[in-house]
C-alpha cells in the first residue's frame, strides 16, 4: 500500500535543507521565496497560502550563475539558458536527479516511481517530430509515384 506523505511547513523545510548541507539565499526584494543549492544545481522554493512550502524554480545545473532548463533532443539531453546551451554530461543528470529527490523529500511531496529511476525533462524536442504537421512540406516519394500514376491513367 501506497504511504501518505505529508507536505512540510515551510520553516520545517528551511531546517531540513540546512541539516542537509544545502546553500540558502534569501530572493532580494521578497518575502517568503529562498533559492536553493546544492553540487551546482539550483532551484527556487517559496512559501505558499497555507504555510507550506512549494517549488517556485524547478531544479536546473547552475550555467553561468543561472539556472538551466533540462531540454531533450531525442538524441541527446541538453542544459538550456538564455545565453547558452550545452549537453548534458553523466555527471549533470546525477547531481540534477540527486537533488530533485532532495527537494522532493524535503518538501514532503511524493517521489514517482518513473522520475526516480533517472531525470526528467522539462520539455522534449524531438526532431523527428519538427515541421510534421507543416501543410507546404515537400513531397514524399511514394506521394510522389501516386500522382503520376494517377496522371497517366487520365
Amino acid at each position: 500500500m501506497a504511504k501518505k506523505v505529508l507536505p512540510r511547513k515551510y520553516e520545517e523545510v528551511l531546517d531540513w535543507l540546512r541539516q542537509h548541507d544545502f546553500e540558502l539565499l534569501e530572493a532580494p526584494g521578497t518575502n517568503g521565496r529562498v533559492f536553493l543549492k546544492k553540487n551546482h544545481v539550483s532551484a527556487a522554493i517559496e512559501r505558499s497560502a497555507d504555510g507550506t512550502a512549494k517549488i517556485f524554480a524547478y531544479p536546473g545545473y547552475l550555467i553561468g550563475g543561472e539556472i538551466s532548463k533540462l531540454v531533450n533532443m531525442g538524441y541527446q539531453q541538453h542544459l538550456k539558458t538564455t545565453k547558452t546551451e550545452i549537453a548534458a554530461t553523466a555527471d549533470h543528470l546525477k547531481a540534477l536527479q540527486s537533488f530533485s529527490e532532495e527537494l522532493k523529500e524535503a518538501l514532503g511531496i511524493p517521489s514517482l516511481y518513473n522520475e526516480s529511476l533517472g531525470t526528467v525533462s522539462e520539455s522534449y524536442h524531438y526532431d523527428r517530430l519538427k515541421d510534421r504537421d507543416a501543410t507546404d512540406r515537400p513531397k514524399r516519394p511514394w506521394e510522389k509515384k501516386k500522382e503520376e500514376l494517377a496522371t497517366r491513367r487520365a
